[in-house]
C-alpha cells in the first residue's frame, strides 16, 4: 500500500462519518460507522502492504517498542482527518492496524448526552472523578469534555498524561500541559510521580492501569488535586472492585480508606445504537460519593451500591437500568437494545408493564 492510498483512506473519514478505520490482511479496508463495520469497495490488503505502511508511520523508539511488546498506540496528525490514534498489533507474525478518528472540537454536554451533575463534580477542587466503561464507550470524549470545561472556567494548571494524545487543548483560562507516553514521558507511572512536582491543580490520567498508578492517583486526589481518570470496567461496582483488587493485605485496607475519602464520583458509560440506526446514544450510570456511599466503600459492601444509587436520585445519581428505560421511553433506543444491555432485565420489563 503506497502513501497515497493510506492518505485517501484516512481522508475518507469525513465521507463515511466513521469513528474508526481497520486495516486487516486478507480483507478490504473497513470503517466503523454508527457502531457497525462497513467494508469498503476495495481490493483486499496484503500482509506486505500493511507491514510497509506500519513501518512508515513509526519512529525508531516506537518501532523498537513494537518489536519488543508486539503492540503500540500512537497519535498522528493528518491534514484532512486531523488527529488520529493509531493502534498497532500483530497477527500471523505481521502487523495490522486500527485508527480512531479523534475529531477537531469538544462537543457540548447536551450533544454528548452527559448528565448536568457531572459538571458539578468537575468543579470540585480535589478528589478523584473516574470515567469507566468498555472499549469504544466514549470515555476519552467525556474526559476531554471535562478538561475543556475546567479550562473554560478555572484559572489553574491542568497536566494530562495520555497514551496517546487524542485531542489538543488550547490554553483558555487555564494552562494545559499535555504529555504523551513515549513522546514526552517514558511511562505512565514515572510521569504520574513526576507530575506532582509540576505544581498542578488538575491531573488527568489517560488510564489507571496498575497498583502504582492507582496508588499515586489516589494520593494526589487526597493531597489537594482534582484527578480525572479513565478505567476499563463495565459498571460502577466493578470499577471499585478492580481498584481495590490490585492490592493485597494491609495495602488493600489503606487503598479502601483512601478511596472512600478521595472519591468524588464515577460515571460508567456505554454507546448504544439509536432506534433509527443512524447514530449512537450514550447510556450511563452515575455514582456520587455521598456520606452513605463512602461508608459502603469503607466497609467493602459494594453489593449495596446499586441500592444506594437507586436511593440517591436527589443527589443526581443514575442507575444504568433506569437510564436504559428512560432512553427507550424517549424512543432513543429500541426495547431489545435496552433489555440486552440491562443488568437486571426484569427491572425494565416491570416498568414497561
Amino acid at each position: 500500500m503506497n502513501p497515497e492510498t493510506l492518505n485517501r483512506l484516512l481522508s475518507a473519514v469525513n465521507e463515511f462519518d466513521a469513528s474508526d478505520l481497520h486495516l486487516v490482511a486478507g480483507v478490504p479496508p473497513a470503517f466503523r460507522v454508527n457502531g457497525e463495520i462497513i467494508i469498503a469497495d476495495e481490493d483486499a490488503l496484503t500482509e506486505e502492504e500493511i507491514t510497509a505502511m506500519a513501518d512508515s508511520l513509526m519512529n525508531e523508539p516506537q518501532r523498537k517498542k513494537f518489536e519488543q511488546e508486539w503492540e503500540l498506540c500512537i497519535s498522528i496528525l493528518h491534514s484532512v482527518a486531523g488527529r488520529v490514534r493509531a493502534t498497532f498489533y500483530r497477527r500471523n507474525n505481521h502487523p495490522e492496524m486500527s485508527f480512531r478518528f479523534c475529531g477537531e472540537k469538544v462537543a457540548a454536554r447536551a450533544e454528548l448526552g452527559l448528565p448536568e451533575k457531572l459538571d458539578e463534580l468537575a468543579r470540585k477542587p480535589n478528589g478523584l472523578l473516574l470515567i469507566t466503561g468498555p472499549t469504544g464507550a466514549g470515555k476519552t470524549t467525556t474526559l476531554n469534555y471535562l478538561v475543556d470545561l475546567i479550562n473554560n472556567e478555572r484559572r489553574c494548571k491542568i497536566v494530562t498524561i495520555e497514551d496517546p494524545i487524542e485531542f489538543v487543548h488550547e490554553n483558555k483560562r487555564a494552562i494545559v500541559v499535555q504529555q504523551e507516553v513515549l513522546t514526552d514521558v517514558r511511562s505512565f507511572n514515572r510521569a504520574l510521580i513526576h507530575v506532582l512536582r509540576q505544581d498542578p491543580d488538575v491531573i488527568v490520567v489517560g488510564e489507571m492501569r496498575d497498583h502504582e498508578a492507582i496508588s499515586t492517583a489516589l494520593t494526589a486526589a487526597e493531597t489537594g488535586h482534582l484527578v480525572l481518570a479513565t478505567m476499563h470496567s463495565p459498571n460502577v461496582s466493578h470499577a471499585l472492585e478492580r481498584i481495590i483488587g490490585v492490592f493485597e493485605g494491609s495495602a488493600q485496607k489503606q487503598i479502601i480508606l483512601q478511596l472512600s475519602n478521595a472519591l468524588q464520583g464515577i460515571i460508567a458509560q456505554d454507546l448504544l445504537p439509536s432506534a433509527d440506526r443512524t447514530r449512537r446514544v450514550l447510556a450511563y450510570e452515575l455514582l456520587v460519593a455521598t456520606g452513605a456511599v463512602r461508608n459502603l466503600i469503607r466497609e467493602n459492601q459494594f453489593h449495596h451500591l446499586e441500592n444506594a444509587i437507586q436511593m440517591g436520585r436527589k443527589e443526581g445519581m443514575v442507575l444504568m437500568d433506569n437510564q436504559l428505560y428512560d432512553l427507550y421511553c424517549k424512543c432513543a433506543i429500541t426495547y431489545d437494545t435496552a433489555i440486552s444491555r440491562a443488568r437486571s432485565p426484569d427491572r425494565i420489563t416491570r416498568q414497561k408493564i
